[in-house]
């Protein structure tokens, strides 16, 4: 049922290493804390379970997915709370993974599941190269899920940088954007925020981004930082860069109040692109003047 004083939530920041049992304790600690502090719905960030630079140690972690969903589920069910497992690692075949993020209902059950859509192939500032869909395969579709406070659009971290995604989640009705991340430090402190807050403001709804933190074996790096934002961008908590967990009350009619004050997703309009010529360019300066986008 939906809180009559609105809806309590909390971020776990963690920082997973290798140790997939300790993960697991870790995240038992923290949704304890997160009941505790009068939570409804607790969201983990992505890789929670585990986290590694090696692609053999993620997965050997993959391998065992099952047990990392059955133990998320049980603290689900015997807490009486909503648990976003933000990201973990399951096989697609003998040597492939999926990065999915798993949605259960305060019984346990799974409500929701998406595979990350946007695969992190880039070149850091660092000169380091992190080609993500050497291992992973790419999800297919976009996932919204309904919950007693409303519609919720799910996404893992780098989906984040595009943002015809949350578009299409809020023209399906979300008024929640879920963003579990393990942003590295150098586009962290870059893009993080600014980010974020596009994401709320554009679409008016709550951006809830709970994040791994610290250094992980293999190089991995996590920026921290768990965000919460609202409907028309203010800041509602921030972690730092250490575990932590940040519980917030929001107000999920908040959106629709927003929307209806500001109802952009009712004025967007379809358009077509025309690409025009430059007059000065000759037609044999080997550039294309005509485009059909």
């Amino acid at each position: 049922m939906m809180p009559e004083t609105g809806l309590r939530v909390a971020l776990a920041q963690l920082r997973p290493d290798a140790d997939l049992g300790r993960n697991l304790d870790d995240i038992a600690a923290a949704a304890i804390r997160a009941r505790r502090a009068g939570a409804h719905w607790l969201l983990l960030p992505e890789y929670a379970a585990m986290l590694h630079g090696s692609r053999r140690e993620m997965r050997a972690a993959a391998e065992r997915a099952g047990e990392v969903e059955a133990a998320v589920a049980g603290l689900a069910r015997d807490l009486g709370m909503w648990i976003l497992l933000g990201s973990l690692v399951v096989p697609d075949g003998p040597e492939r993974m999926f990065n999915r993020s798993l949605l259960f209902d305060a019984e346990g059950r799974l409500a929701a599941r998406y595979d990350k859509l946007h695969m992190f192939d880039v070149a850091l500032p660092d000169g380091r190269e992190i080609r993500e869909s050497s291992a992973y395969t790419a999800g297919a579709e976009a996932v919204a899920a309904d919950t007693p406070w409303g519609r919720v659009g799910l996404s893992i971290c780098y989906d984040l940088r595009f943002p015809g995604l949350y578009r299409t989640l809020a023209r399906a009705g979300a008024t929640v954007f879920a963003v579990p991340a393990a942003f590295v430090r150098a586009t962290g402190e870059a893009h993080w925020h600014a980010l974020l807050r596009a994401r709320a403001i554009e679409n008016g709804a709550f951006v809830l981004a709970p994040a791994t933190c610290g250094d992980s074996p293999g190089g991995r790096a996590s920026y921290g930082h768990s965000l919460v934002f609202d409907p028309w961008g203010k800041l509602l908590g921030e972690l730092g860069t250490e575990p932590d967990c940040l519980v917030v009350t929001i107000d999920p009619a908040e959106a629709a109040r927003v929307r209806s004050r500001l109802p952009s997703l009712a004025h967007e309009r379809e358009f077509r692109v025309r690409v025009a010529g430059c007059p000065s360019l000759s037609s044999s300066d080997g550039i294309r003047h005509e485009a059909s986008l």
